[in-house]
């Protein structure tokens, strides 16, 4: 039985892929707390029924959360359709794209005579471990008159609240945070609006192209931002495994390395100015 369900399991999730698989993991969180109630109606065990549904009931109700996040439904995320093909950039299209790079210094030029600056952090935030920088940086731009602010995207990162635990552990306010209904717009009135590793998350495929894998799956919309700066380690696509055509537009500048050295860089530089 064991095994059976060991390959049951593998095979199921096996062609599931992309930007779907955070929602297969709570998914998958779900059903252990649905089998741990099973298992205490079958020993009489009250605490493992009652564990067993909280756990099946509020993972449920997260990955219901997920999928509506993603304008997608959870029979069409267990049945793989998404994430099938990966686009890299330029590839397969015949258009030449090109990038504009930017440094440290032009960054924090930028920032420094904005009037209002958002940060939209992503995973790439959270592996450099660079919640604490962001915060410090912040510090420095609001010492200017700059008003700064956090757009969350319900799925950035790899869980929902996987940014609001980072951001919270940097000592962030809490009222910065804004929530991507609350934020949206504000983006067209915005400077400048850094992004931190969020791929997928910021891709205007999603409300322009129709033949995208993520069409309709609401999105931050930081490509109506005066101007863009996107901190990343490379151009390697997101985790849906598609290209950002943010990343070629003509108000973004893309700033290569490790997001937590490269805004500690961008800080350096705000002291000196």
């Amino acid at each position: 039985m064991l095994v059976l369900a060991a390959v049951l399991g593998v095979l199921v999730v096996l062609p599931i892929g992309g930007a779907d698989m955070p929602v297969v993991i709570s998914l998958l969180n779900a059903l252990t707390g649905l089998s741990a109630a099973a298992a205490g109606l079958a020993l009489d065990n009250t605490a493992m029924i009652v564990a067993g549904m909280i756990v099946g009931a509020s993972g449920s109700i997260l990955t219901n959360l997920m999928a509506k996040a993603m304008n997608r439904s959870i029979p069409a995320i267990v049945a793989g359709g998404f994430g099938g093909t990966t686009t890299l950039p330029g590839a397969g299209d015949g258009v030449e794209r090109t990038v504009k790079s930017t440094s440290a210094a032009d960054a924090a030029i930028q920032m420094a005579y904005a009037s209002q600056v958002i940060v939209v952090p992503g995973y790439g935030m959270a592996v450099a471990q660079a919640q604490h920088a962001v915060k410090d940086m912040a510090k420095l731009l609001e010492a200017k008159g700059v008003e700064v602010k956090y757009a969350i995207h319900p799925v950035a990162g790899r869980m929902p609240g996987h940014m609001n635990v980072l951001l919270a552990e940097a000592d962030v306010p809490y009222d910065a945070l804004k929530e991507m209904d609350d934020i949206n717009g504000e983006f067209s009135r915005t400077d400048v609006t850094l992004v931190i590793g969020a791929n997928d998350v910021t891709n205007p495929a999603a409300r322009t192209d129709p033949s995208s894998p993520i069409f309709g799956m609401p999105i931050l919309n930081v490509d109506e931002s005066h101007s863009v700066i996107v901190l990343k380690r490379s151009m390697s696509s997101g985790f849906a495994g598609i290209d950002n055509p943010l990343f070629y537009a003509n108000n973004t500048s893309m700033l290569f390395g490790d997001a937590k050295k490269s805004v500690s860089e961008v800080a350096e530089e705000l002291k000196a100015l």
